[in-house]
């Protein structure tokens, strides 16, 4: 009876500073992504990959409450990070995230949720990933990631246990 408490306390916690942190208007999504999963990186999202080693278990399989690292590209030269909220399949998730899309989209600095990420790498391993892009109504290009950082089941910001819970797309706030 106490853990189902406090895994829903944990629950109610990430569900209000998600909220709370969709009332700002701007966000990067190394900032969100902190946000809402008890990761304490900083610095561009494409050097959270390095940073992690040592600090957070690191690998190449989603799951819920992990972290996507993108790679940086000419098009994207601080990389990008999203949050695993579910896992559809073995080569498909849906993220939350911020500051996916460009200007024209109105995607720079909006949080969103519910973004199809599928697997498009040669070996199955989530290096290369395709986001889905509404505009397009259809995925983008491919983007080269490092993988997934695991969340710690303590986190430390709230001094509880933390354990992710499957964030139904649309409903973070």
């Amino acid at each position: 009876m106490r853990r189902r408490a406090i895994t829903l306390l944990a629950a109610m916690v990430i569900s209000l500073s998600a909220c709370a942190a969709q009332a700002q208007p701007g966000w990067q999504c190394a900032t969100y992504a902190r946000e809402i999963a008890p990761i304490e990186l900083r610095g561009n999202a494409w050097t959270w990959w390095q940073q992690a080693a040592g600090r957070y278990d690191r690998g190449q399989a989603p799951k819920i409450g992990a972290v996507l690292v993108f790679q940086r590209t000419g098009t994207m030269p601080a990389g990008h990070v999203a949050v695993v909220r579910r896992v559809v399949g073995p080569r498909e998730v849906l993220v939350e995230q911020a500051n996916w899309g460009t200007r024209r989209d109105g995607g720079r600095g909006k949080i969103s949720a519910g973004d199809r990420v599928i697997d498009v790498s040669a070996n199955n391993d989530w290096t290369d990933v395709r986001v889905w892009y509404a505009p397009v109504n259809d995925f983008g290009r491919a983007n080269p990631t490092y993988g997934f950082i695991y969340a710690p089941d303590y986190d430390p910001k709230t001094g509880i246990q933390w354990q992710a819970t499957e964030q139904v797309p649309g409903s973070a706030g």
